[in-house]
């Protein structure tokens, strides 16, 4: 006769917890936690509405990051705070599967408040359970955005200073605030009738998730009984008295009936569609190899871009790179610019190899290009013995040591007076190094404007005629 099981642990949980070292039989969490109570929640709800075999446990850095030794689901461990960020990169990846993000007040409220807000305000597909029990418990009990005013923790002794630690952060209402969401409710572990209004709050989230409506927040007013050394039942009846009062135990959004699905963009794996949606619209090969071989250059290229922001000088370098890579060479880009949108100091590293590049900072230079008096005066020092300078005498006045090879066009007046826009000074420049250098195909530097610039017709034709207008400059 077939035994019926009357009680037992959750399908959600492992029978035994072997991933835990030692003790195999109990969980980790101290007398009273309320960590205990909410895992076998979670666990008994997983399972019981079908979700195992899709569901991914997030815990963060904190005393519940040992989740995984406990659910019998995939799990993982993140940095302290980032749990909404890995969930949103597996919702995003995986839009059939269900992420649980479980974190503490001092995770979510403060390490991690703003991937923890950015995410709800996308309103990604997951549920967060937020517990709060006003302290950082793992490292023992410090001031957490949830300790209440006037409340001792180890690092404020005389109590919260509202003064000098401001209010505790109410993360229910602020959400709810948001439109995305669709679901926010508060709820405490602290009595039977409060975890069976915790059960319900958690199922509710958890089933939403299932149907792809959106964001869910559920926050579980737990106690720590060990950081706030009271007892398992004092604890629970400080809560009552004094939490609640501040925090109440509520739903404050439900929404989830007006909301449809979450319709996931479908992937292109299709290959021929992917490389149309990366490449350029002008490839130069494979059908023009023949006509375009590897570059002969011995080693590496190492070349600087320098100038005021504002002057495309990191597009320079793009472009130089793009160029490089279009005839099968390795190239790397590393930009460096100061905070001014326009006026500030601007440069960029390119590097250009027939091997694998090993590190794309550039301190010795072969090529520098200038575009005012400061970068020439900072990166001329930088070039090798024989290597080559490029500049713009409009903005420069330079006294060649005799050490490097220099050459010198009016960048700026060419594309101010010939193409008729200044901002062209860049592609100027850019035809004298295609000019000077030779190694790099003339048609990869048109390919490469063209791709920048797609879609705008005019400007990739003035840009070209700069470009030409360079190869020309430096020719006389």
């Amino acid at each position: 006769m077939a035994k019926k099981l009357i009680y037992g642990k959750p399908s959600g949980f492992f029978d035994t917890f072997d991933r835990r070292p030692g003790i195999t039989h109990s969980t980790h969490y101290c007398p009273g936690c309320g960590h205990g109570v909410l895992h076998k929640l979670i666990a008994e709800a997983v399972a019981d509405l079908g979700m195992l075999d899709k569901t991914i446990f997030i815990c963060p850095v904190g005393c519940s990051v040992f989740g995984y030794y406990y659910f019998n689901m995939a799990s993982i461990s993140v940095p302290h705070g980032r749990a909404p960020a890995v969930a949103t990169g597996l919702v995003r990846s995986n839009p059939d599967c269900f992420v649980i993000s479980y974190q503490g007040d001092g995770d979510l409220g403060a390490i991690g408040f703003n991937e923890f807000i950015q995410a709800a305000n996308r309103g990604e597909n997951m549920a967060v359970f937020f517990v709060n029990n006003g302290v950082y418990g793992m490292t023992g009990g410090q001031l957490a955005p949830t300790t209440l005013p006037g409340q001792k923790t180890l690092t404020s002794p005389y109590g919260r200073s509202v003064e000098n630690e401001g209010y505790p952060l109410k993360v229910c209402e602020m959400v709810a605030a948001l439109d995305s969401p669709v679901y926010v409710e508060r709820t405490a572990v602290t009595s039977p009738k409060n975890i069976r209004a915790a059960r319900a709050a958690l199922r509710k989230a958890l089933t939403y998730m299932k149907e792809k409506k959106g964001f869910s927040l559920v926050e579980f007013l737990s106690g720590c009984p060990v950081n706030m050394k009271r007892s398992a039942k004092d604890t629970d009846e400080w809560i009552e008295k004094n939490v609640i009062p501040y925090f109440p135990v509520k739903c404050f959004k439900d929404i989830a009936n007006e909301r449809k699905p979450k319709q996931s963009p479908v992937g292109i794996y299709d290959k021929e569609k992917v490389k149309d949606s990366l490449l350029a619209t002008e490839k130069i090969h494979p059908s023009d190899e023949s006509e375009l071989p590897v570059p002969d250059i011995k080693g590496e290229l190492r070349i600087k871009c320098a100038g005021f922001g504002g002057q495309g000088i990191l597009s320079l370098g793009m472009l130089i790179a793009e160029a490089g890579h279009l005839q099968n060479l390795k190239a790397s880009w590393l930009p460096s610019y100061g905070p001014e949108m326009r006026g500030g100091t601007a440069n960029c590293s390119v590097v250009l190899s027939r091997e694998a590049v090993g590190s794309p900072l550039v301190k010795t230079a072969d090529v520098v290009l200038a575009m005012n008096q400061p970068s020439i005066d900072k990166f001329s020092p930088d070039l090798r013995d024989g290597g080559i300078l490029i500049y713009d005498s409009v903005n420069i006045k330079f006294d060649n040591p005799g050490k490097c090879n220099v050459y010198s066009l009016d960048a700026s007046m060419i594309a101010k007076d010939v193409i008729g826009d200044v901002r062209c000074a860049n592609s100027v420049m850019l035809g004298a190094f295609c000019e000077i250098i030779r190694s790099i195909d003339e048609k990869s530097f048109i390919s490469s404007i063209t791709n920048n610039f797609r879609g705008k017709e005019k400007v990739i034709s003035m840009n070209i005629k700069a470009f030409q207008e360079g190869r020309k400059a430096v020719r006389k």
